[in-house]
Formats: structure tokens, C-alpha cells, sequence
């Protein structure tokens, strides 16, 4: 009988370094993994802000009233920004400063497609991160991996019956969180290995504000996670809590930045 171990697999993507690890036999290990580096790299390909044959980049370069079809995960995403950017009265909103509008000028056209109503330089950065990281978890189980791990720096997800313990880098006061089927996700305003092509941070309506800190949240989801993560450092503590409940999440931590530190 062929033996269960972990297997697993470094290389950088979405502008940071990837980890996957499948919990299975080899052969189908091996499987589990090249399909979860499939899904890692549509993300990229398709949310990137600038690259050509990105869906997200042909929205940015599209002009008010063009229809823009979009790749699916795409839409997916951008749907759950507009959710995250209604819920929270504007305050999450990943569009960049120099753009005229804010995501409420975005219209979503189902089945998956997208009209600008106002020029928009939308940046999608973690939050996309976030849904690469459950996108590839779900190509490891419907692959026939039992268990798996997914990290992808400030995001990661685990599936299976195997309890990880995962040390958080949250400055001086790091935590070790034990995760089991759920995902977790840290954002920091003062990050400084940001990708250069993610210049982004949601400052919602207010786009001269100074955001600064860190937060860490526990969810289903790390879509969810890391766009609640932001959510902790831009939303007022009641908008925050109303968030968390409604997306079944928790916040492990909110830090303020050090000393002399801001975003």
C-alpha cells in the first residue's frame, strides 16, 4: 500500500514566495501539486494591474461606459471588493489615489462582465493574493490530496485533519495561531516587501488619509480573511465587528505601527 506523506513545493508568485504542500500519495501528490500551481498562476495572470492579457488591466485601461469582459476569477474578486466596499460605507476600496473614481463607479455585469463609469486604477494586490491561496487549496482536494497547505506570504489556508501551527510576524509581539480547515491572513501598511506593481492600500473615500498598523484575522476563507484584514485597519471597531460576524471571521490582532512608523 502506498504511504500518505506531505509533499511539498516552493516558488515565487503574486510577488512573493509560494508554498504549497499536498498530504498524499506521490503520484497523486504530484498531480495535486501542478494543479495548484495552475491556479496560483491564473490569478496572477489574470488580476496583475498592469500586465497585458490581465483582465484587471484591460478595466483599468478601458474608457467610462466600455463593457470589458472579464476572466471569471476576476469577476469573482471584484464582486467581493464591491461587497466589502458597500458594508464598510466606502472605507475598503482598492482603487489607487491618482484614479478619478472610486469602486462605486464600477458596475458588475452578469454573467462576467465589467463598465467603468468613471476612470478607475484598480489594484487588487492581497486580496487577490488571497483568493490564488483558495483557489489553489481547492485544486489540492479536487485533486484527492487529504490534506494541504497553502502560503502565500501574508495569506495561507489549510485543509485536512491535521492541526499547523503557524507563527505570525506581527512585529514585536509575534503568536503562534493553531489552524485546522481555515484560513488566516496579516496585513501591515508598512510592509516594505511589497511588489513595486502593487502600490496600493484602501483608504477608501478618503484617499489622503494615512493608513498604519497591522491586523491578523482568522476565516473560512483567505479571500475573506485578507480583505477584513485591511477592513481592522481602515473601519471604525463596530463597522469591523459587524464584518467579522458576517463572514463568520475573528480578528486574532491589532497592532499599532512602531514608533516613527506609518504607511
Amino acid at each position: 500500500m502506498a504511504t500518505t506523506t506531505a509533499h511539498t513545493r516552493l516558488r515565487v508568485a503574486l510577488g512573493t514566495f509560494v508554498a504549497i504542500e499536498a498530504e498524499a500519495r506521490a503520484g497523486v501528490a504530484e498531480a495535486a501539486l501542478a494543479a495548484a500551481w495552475d491556479a496560483i498562476q491564473t490569478v496572477e495572470r489574470v488580476m496583475h494591474p498592469e500586465r497585458g492579457g490581465s483582465s484587471l488591466a484591460a478595466l483599468n485601461a478601458a474608457a467610462p461606459g466600455t463593457r470589458v469582459e472579464l476572466h471569471p476569477w476576476t469577476w469573482e474578486v471584484l464582486q467581493l471588493s464591491r461587497e466589502l466596499h458597500a458594508a464598510s460605507a466606502g472605507a475598503f476600496d482598492p482603487c489607487l489615489p491618482e484614479s478619478a473614481g472610486r469602486l462605486d463607479a464600477l458596475e458588475l455585469i452578469a454573467p462576467h462582465a465589467a463598465r467603468l463609469h468613471a476612470r478607475l486604477r484598480i489594484d487588487l494586490g492581497g486580496i487577490a493574493q488571497g483568493y490564488a491561496v483558495d483557489r489553489a487549496l481547492a485544486a489540492l482536494r479536487d485533486a484527492g490530496a487529504g490534506g494541504g497547505l497553502v502560503n502565500a506570504g501574508g495569506d495561507l489556508a489549510v485543509f485536512g485533519t491535521r492541526r499547523h501551527r503557524i507563527h505570525c510576524d506581527a512585529g514585536a509581539a509575534a503568536m503562534v495561531v493553531e489552524l485546522a480547515d481555515a484560513a488566516l491572513a496579516s496585513s501591515a501598511a508598512d510592509e516594505p516587501r511589497r511588489p513595486p506593481e502593487h502600490r496600493g492600500y484602501y483608504h477608501g473615500a478618503d484617499v489622503g488619509r494615512v493608513i498604519a498598523g497591522r491586523a491578523t484575522v482568522l476565516a473560512p476563507r483567505a479571500v475573506w480573511a485578507d480583505g477584513l484584514a485591511k477592513c481592522a485597519l481602515v473601519c471604525a471597531p463596530a463597522q469591523c465587528a459587524a464584518l467579522l460576524t458576517r463572514f463568520e471571521a475573528r480578528l486574532l490582532r491589532t497592532q499599532d505601527p512602531a514608533p516613527g512608523r506609518s504607511a
